[in-house]
């Protein structure tokens, strides 16, 4: 082989160095990429939820139903819970105040 051959063999090894170096490093940074973006999906199947209970919540103190359940759960189950127990305990009857 003369001179011009291996002028041409070297500078085709060196490109093809070069280009298997910035392969390499293109997969790293993009593996690397890859777990960033798994992790974004995460929390943001976690903020999803999140909202979907906010929502359910605000939904229900704001619906005339759910301000009605509310009441009902605070207020008149207690009461009606001790009637309950007072009845059970005088035998069922129903006493007159």
């Amino acid at each position: 082989m003369n001179v011009a051959e291996w002028i041409i063999v070297a500078i085709l090894s060196m490109t093809l160095l070069l280009f298997l170096i910035l392969g390499i490093v293109l997969i790293i940074r993009l593996l690397d990429l890859s777990k960033e973006v798994k992790k974004v999906v995460i929390e943001g199947q976690d903020i999803a939820k999140n909202t979907n209970g906010i929502v359910t919540n605000v939904k229900g103190m704001t619906s005339i139903g759910g301000t009605v359940e509310m009441f009902v759960d605070r207020y008149i189950n207690p009461k009606l819970k001790e009637k309950i127990k007072e009845r059970k305990k005088d035998g069922g009857e129903k006493r007159e105040k």
